[in-house]
């Protein structure tokens, strides 16, 4: 810099040695000591005191030693120019731009230190919340294992005294659905067409048990989409279907329908509302509270789900926006 900005012009040699590189010498061991060792064993360390001493007895060394370099060294060139500025600055002043500079390569190795230890420990942080993230969703997942497992023998429980046929081809029907769950659904995400296969196969286990009154109604998407989703989002919603829309002695209707615009998956399912007894213990409740944990950490600010309850019909809406 010195010779870039005083080109075309005389130069001193040993002034520009003694003005310029000789404090460059010690501005790098005052960043470098810092950067390495001080700032990590005494400042991150909370041993301020400790920290501010050493710096200014390093300081205060460099500043006696840099004017003995220029008293051995430099003497003759530095007082040319000093006869040629009789009216330099004030020899206070002086001194505290000198401390000033010194400053600089300690403030800027701070900087630094602390910028690289911000983001390792932000890095840090997210990777535990990653992990925490997951191990929630693995807790999630193999809570749904048991609560379909459970609803689906309570079905198949009624059937035996009924129809024992239908309920040995209910328990190898729900073999396959408990193979599907258990070594399928590990993935992160699955394609959207594997899922609505599963569910076309759960559908056609519970139609083995409701009465001919019951009808079921599904559309899906015919063809591949290549769309990926994460597993068993959508089997909840279609158990509460069969658990609470359908009466034994009355009508009922489900309709589910699965559409799919881009990389957009939209669910719908609308059933009748006959609401349980109170004394009724099947089951446990958790499918729409895990929907809707899975989605907030699944697809945070990426998914609808909204349920309502209008004309004895419930329906439920759930449109999910995937990567």
């Amino acid at each position: 810099m010195p010779y870039i900005l005083s080109y075309g012009q005389e130069q001193d040699l040993n002034r520009v040695i003694a003005h310029f590189w000789v404090p460059i010498a010690f501005y790098a061991v005052i960043f470098y000591i810092n950067y390495f060792v001080l700032i990590d064993k005494y400042l991150f360390s909370n041993k301020t005191v400790q920290f501010i001493l050493i710096n200014i007895v390093i300081i205060a060394f460099s500043l006696i030693l840099k004017e003995l370099l220029e008293d051995l060294f430099f003497a003759e060139s530095l007082k040319k120019t000093a006869n040629k500025d009789e009216n330099g600055p004030p020899i206070k002043m002086f001194l505290y731009v000198q401390m000033l500079s010194y400053m600089a390569p300690l403030l800027f190795s701070i900087a630094i230190k602390t910028t690289k230890r911000w983001i390792q420990t932000e890095a840090e942080r997210k990777e535990a919340l990653n992990v925490k993230l997951k191990s929630e969703l693995q807790h999630l997942h193999y809570q749904l294992q048991p609560h379909f497992f459970f609803n689906s023998l309570n079905n198949i429980y009624a059937m035996v005294d009924i129809s024992p046929d239908q309920a040995k081809t209910s328990i190898h029907s729900l073999s396959k659905l408990m193979r599907y769950m258990l070594y399928e659904t590990n993935e992160e995400t699955i394609s959207l067409s594997k899922e609505i296969d599963f569910m076309k196969k759960y559908i056609d286990l519970m139609k083995l048990r409701v009465s001919d009154k019951t009808v079921v109604n599904y559309n899906f998407p015919p063809e591949e989409t290549g769309i990926k989703i994460a597993p068993l989002l959508f089997i909840s919603l279609i158990e509460n279907a069969f658990k609470h829309g359908v009466s034994a002695s009355k009508p009922s209707t489900i309709d589910i329908n699965i559409s799919t615009l881009e990389k957009t998956v939209l669910f719908t399912i609308e059933n009748d509302d006959f609401p349980k007894k109170s004394d009724d213990k099947s089951g446990s409740g958790i499918g729409l509270v895990n929907i809707k944990k899975r989605l907030e950490l699944l697809y945070p600010n990426k998914n609808s789900f909204n349920t309502t309850v209008k004309d004895n019909r419930f329906m439920a809406k759930l449109e999910i926006e995937t990567n």
